[in-house]
């Protein structure tokens, strides 16, 4: 003797089978009704993939076509990845790496708008200067090379204390970012080294 069914699927006064199955005697009934013919049909309205309208099927992911291309996140010494999507050489998105074990896939404010570093339309594209008081900027490269080559030759040393040659400059150092990346540190490391600087740093190393 049975007695009444439980979720468990046992008999309330002991185990036993499950006498009644709820539910799969309507979905039984269900299918065999969409098998009718002409009937199923018009069960089948507004149901499964008749009911997505022809702009709904156009419709494809943002990214969908796009190159995907793995990147870091050129913000801070984080190293959070990314990923860069393309199409044609052209950036379309960025997004975080899922397969980042640093950010699993997140971003920060800053590095979920890195695209803005090269698409804004209202960024920087020269060095600009304000001087004090003054209301308009002003292209700074030719003021920059100039106080360069001054503090170079005010600063220089042929010999040293002891006596010995050393052909530097102490008037000026660099202290470079965590923002830039290798090609940058690169080239800033043999511009500064090759004017004479010897205090070139950065602040991720530091």
């Amino acid at each position: 003797m049975t007695g009444p069914a439980t979720a468990a699927g046992r008999s309330r006064y002991g185990p036993g089978p499950m006498v009644r199955r709820y539910g799969n005697g309507a979905t039984n009934s269900w299918q065999k009704l969409r098998r009718i013919p002409g009937v199923g049909k018009v069960a089948d309205w507004g149901m499964g993939p008749v009911a997505a309208s022809r702009k709904t099927k156009r419709v494809a992911a943002r990214i969908a076509g796009l190159k995907a291309t793995e990147s870091v996140c050129p913000y801070c010494a984080v190293g959070c990845g990314q990923v860069v999507y393309t199409r044609g050489g052209e950036l379309v998105d960025i997004e975080g790496n899922p397969r980042s074990p640093i950010n699993q896939g997140t971003l920060c404010p800053k590095g979920s708008a890195s695209r803005q570093l090269v698409q804004q339309p209202g960024r920087l594209l020269t060095v600009k200067y304000r001087r004090p008081y003054g209301t308009e900027l002003e292209r700074a490269m030719d003021m920059i090379a100039e106080r360069v080559v001054a503090a170079r030759e005010d600063g220089w040393q042929d010999r040293n204390d002891e006596g010995l040659q050393v052909d530097r400059t102490l008037g000026f150092a660099h202290l470079g970012g965590a923002t830039l990346d290798n090609e940058e540190n690169y080239l800033i490391k043999k511009a500064f080294t090759a004017m004479g600087a010897v205090q070139i740093e950065n602040q991720a190393r530091i």
